[in-house]
């Protein structure tokens, strides 16, 4: 990848809680003042492939890795005060998170972002509870999509494309169609992300099963946590908030400027 100098690589993972699921994964190139999509949002497994992706992707570039999926779990049951802090905020928009503890989390084979954490510190990373604006180097950043369609959007509630009881698949299609729509609008964000105007356009979710949809919705929601990064080195604390602790684990996320 032919990266320009002084640009940082915003990467997003949305990183399932097992080895057992695909990950998606996007990868995007800029300043704070704006990115580039750089390659189509893709899907991988194993934490070893993650990590061989990243590495291929970022070079010698400062980069931003924003993750959906708890990363500091000290706690062995019950919920983070990430978690209580940021569904006291987001409930009433159905954005609050899943709680996160250790026990729950061994059930999928453990802390999987631990693991990517200690892995990637080889290459630079450090783990941070925040993205401060024109922050540069290498960081791994907490995120989480719900919320942060809330705020960028100006949603009344979140977009229910998951699967979930007693979802109706039509509704889950309409929803996505939706968020695609949405994010295919960030190429006029503030900051803009080019090149994601031109996603998922040819695709007929109509006719796509329940597999299908989540593929794309992996993909989606690894989109959104690269623009997360580029949003908070863009926007910092004027524009953003983190949930929790550095120490007991943190949630960062696009938040109303007025409220900051």
């Amino acid at each position: 990848m032919n990266i320009k100098p002084f640009q940082t690589v915003y990467i997003g993972l949305d990183l399932a809680w097992s080895e057992r699921n695909p990950s998606g994964l996007a990868v995007c190139t800029g300043t704070p003042a704006g990115a580039q999509l750089v390659q189509p949002p893709s899907r991988l497994v194993t934490n070893e492939a993650i990590v061989q992706a990243i590495r291929a992707t970022i070079g010698d570039a400062p980069a931003i890795l924003a993750i959906d999926a708890p990363l500091i779990v000290p706690n062995e049951t019950g919920r983070r005060s990430a978690e209580a802090e940021l569904a006291a905020v987001f409930r009433r928009y159905d954005a609050g998170p899943h709680p996160a503890n250790r026990r729950l989390l061994r059930r999928y084979g453990g802390v999987r972002g631990e693991e990517l954490l200690a892995a990637l510190a080889a290459d630079g990373f450090a783990y941070v509870p925040s993205i401060e604006a024109g922050m540069n180097g290498r960081f791994i950043i907490e995120v989480f999509p719900h919320p942060a369609t809330v705020v960028l959007f100006r949603l009344p509630h979140i977009l229910r494309y998951k699967a979930r009881p007693g979802r109706e698949l039509a509704e889950r299609r309409r929803e996505l169609s939706r968020y695609l729509r949405l994010l295919r609008g960030l190429s006029s964000g503030d900051p803009p992300l080019l090149g994601s105007n031109d996603l998922w356009r040819e695709i007929d979710l109509d006719r796509l099963g329940p597999s299908a949809l989540k593929a794309i919705e992996d993909e989606a929601d690894a989109l959104l946590c690269a623009y997360i990064a580029l949003y908070g080195q863009h926007w910092g604390a004027a524009r953003c908030r983190s949930f929790g602790t550095a120490e007991g684990g943190a949630i960062f996320t696009p938040y109303w400027a007025e409220k900051a």
